[in-house]
Formats: C-alpha cells, sequence, structure tokens
C-alpha cells in the first residue's frame, strides 16, 4: 500500500473514494457498509482492502477527498479577492450550490465532523485540518483584500475568516434543517457587512493613488 499506485490503481483508489464520498454523505458514515461501497465502486471487497486498511482508513480518504473538492473550488475564488463585489460573488457561489442541491445534505465535513468527533480521534484531527484549510482559504482572501487596499490593515483576516466559517457551517446546518437557503444568506451577508467596517474609503483610496 505504501508503494506508488500505477495509473490504473489510483484510478480504482480514486474511484472507491468518490463511491464512499457518496454513500457516506447520503447515509452517513454508520450507515454505509463495505458491500455497498464495493457495489458502487464496481469493484470486490478485497480491492477495496488492498488499498485501506479498514474502513476508518477509507473515511480518512474520504475527508481528504472532500476537503480537496470543497476548500480546492473555493480557494481558487478567493485567492483573486480584489473588491467586496468579487466577495459577494462567492457568496453567491456557495448559496447557489445549495440551491442546486435543493438544500439537502448540508456541508459534507460538517456533516461527518458532527458524526465522527466525538468518538473517532483521527478523524476529528483530519476533519480539523480540513477546517483550519477552509479557514486559511478565507483568510488569504481577506489578506488579499488588505493587500490590494480595499481593506484597512487593523482588519484581522484571522479572527474574521475564523468567524466566516463559523456563520458559513452554521448556515448550511440551517439551511439543511430548513430547507431554505435564507438562513446561509443572511449568516453571510452579516459577517460581509462586518468585514466592510474593515473598507478602506473611497478617499484614503485616491489619496494613495496620488501620492503614488
Amino acid at each position: 500500500m505504501d508503494k506508488p499506485l500505477t495509473t490504473k490503481g489510483q484510478a480504482t483508489r480514486e474511484r472507491i473514494v468518490r463511491a464512499a464520498a457518496d454513500l457516506m454523505f447520503t447515509h452517513g458514515v454508520a450507515g454505509t457498509s463495505t458491500p455497498a461501497i464495493r457495489d458502487a465502486a464496481g469493484v470486490s471487497s478485497s480491492q477495496i482492502y488492498h488499498y485501506f486498511a479498514d474502513k476508518e482508513a477509507l473515511t480518512r480518504a474520504v475527508i481528504a477527498d472532500q476537503t480537496r473538492a470543497i476548500v480546492g473550488a473555493q480557494a481558487e475564488m478567493l485567492g483573486r479577492l480584489d473588491s467586496f463585489a468579487a466577495l459577494r460573488a462567492w457568496r453567491d457561489v456557495v448559496v447557489q450550490t445549495q440551491r442546486d442541491l435543493h438544500c439537502v445534505g448540508g456541508c459534507p465535513l460538517g456533516s461527518l465532523s458532527s458524526e465522527l468527533a466525538d468518538h473517532d480521534l483521527d478523524a476529528r484531527v483530519a476533519l480539523v485540518d480540513s477546517f483550519s484549510k477552509w479557514s486559511g482559504a478565507i483568510r488569504d482572501g481577506l489578506q488579499s483584500m488588505i493587500d490590494r487596499g480595499v481593506l484597512r490593515s487593523d482588519a484581522d483576516p484571522d479572527r474574521l475568516s475564523v468567524a466566516m466559517l463559523a456563520a458559513l457551517q452554521g448556515g448550511l446546518l440551517l439551511v439543511q434543517a430548513q430547507r431554505d437557503t435564507a438562513p446561509l444568506e443572511v449568516a453571510l451577508d452579516t459577517m460581509i457587512e462586518r468585514i466592510e467596517q474593515h473598507a478602506v474609503t473611497q478617499r484614503l483610496r485616491r489619496g494613495s493613488a496620488d501620492s503614488a
């Protein structure tokens, strides 16, 4: 299992992880059996155990896969933040994603955390890292706004990014319960309004441009 995988082996492993991720998102980890993963991935049980020592190892691979899918997609957009319009565009993408899912399922990482954090230490550690990467992507976006002179230097991107992620996760939980994106929209809009309190005024921007 420590040897580099062949192209075919990597494809098989990825197929197993994606099948497991889809099933765990729908049924939870406890409600997802190895035979169900085997059938969904179109592989044998021996192939699953060739790539993963046990279900716990496969679950950690699912966490890593969901992190790449969610954080990777958002990090690209967050890394280009240069205005509040761009920040709201990111907000719109997050909200539209929930609409496209018909407000079902909530956040894959949030759901895994709710189910695993209290009794699976390895999974909890992996999830802590996932959420750290997510808040880090938001932080990098806010830092980019500071560097571009959109936000004042007294803005604290570390605290603001954690608060934004907390608002996002809480909003996603309420979306799942209420089948309505309104709570998520309110949570994100409120945080954006909070961030706007650190905006550099147009007068100061013009002054900086004139001095340059």
